[in-house]
């Protein structure tokens, strides 16, 4: 029985020295793609109609990778959530933090510009962004979605197209003219 008990022991000891280095299971936690997983689990919690489990999705991607580019498009999802429940007023915040973590996005502005309409801030609103054209070229974007909101349809083709013709390189820039072409075409029809 001794021996027995003394070649187990024997057996323990030397066994690791011979066992593949690396073989235990680790698991790395990473923030950013949970959050890609929150943000998708909230789209479809919005198309299945679960507002409240959407709203909680996003809020949880937001808060696991708040400085990221990304997180812009969460918050945008975050406000159009609270926007398809009838709550403007914390849907504003949510597109004005996704425009201030990238100002680069023509759905943020158009967003941002139904919230506005909405809440009945369009002529307030229009006020302040034409005094920032200036300093800051892409506010002639949300000048002219606020023209549209306004009516004056023929206003917002002219300021945007001035935006694209002074802001040929950027990003957004191909988005603005699809929008132009859309507004005319609803014009002319």
């Amino acid at each position: 029985m001794r021996k027995i008990f003394i070649i187990i022991a024997l057996l323990l000891t030397i066994l690791p020295v011979f066992s593949k280095p690396g073989t235990i299971v680790t698991y790395t936690i990473d923030p950013e793609k949970n959050a890609w997983n929150h943000n998708n689990m909230g789209i479809v919690y919005m198309e299945e109609k679960c507002y409240y489990a959407a709203i909680q999705e996003f809020k949880i991607a937001i808060s696991l990778n708040p400085k990221a580019q990304s997180t812009a498009i969460y918050m945008n999802n975050l406000g159009k959530a609270y926007l398809t429940i009838g709550y403007p007023d914390l849907a504003v915040g949510c597109f004005e933090d996704a425009l201030k973590q990238y100002s680069l996005n023509f759905e943020f502005y158009s967003n941002l510009a139904k919230c506005y309409e909405q809440l009945g801030k369009t002529q307030e609103k229009l006020i302040k962004y034409q005094s920032e054209i200036d300093k800051n070229p892409v506010a002639k974007v949300m000048v002219g979605l606020l023209q549209e909101q306004s009516g004056n349809k023929k206003q917002a083709i002219t300021t945007l197209d001035d935006f694209v013709t002074s802001e040929p390189d950027l990003i957004i820039t191909p988005a603005v003219k699809k929008h132009i072409k859309d507004l005319v075409n609803e014009i002319n029809s």
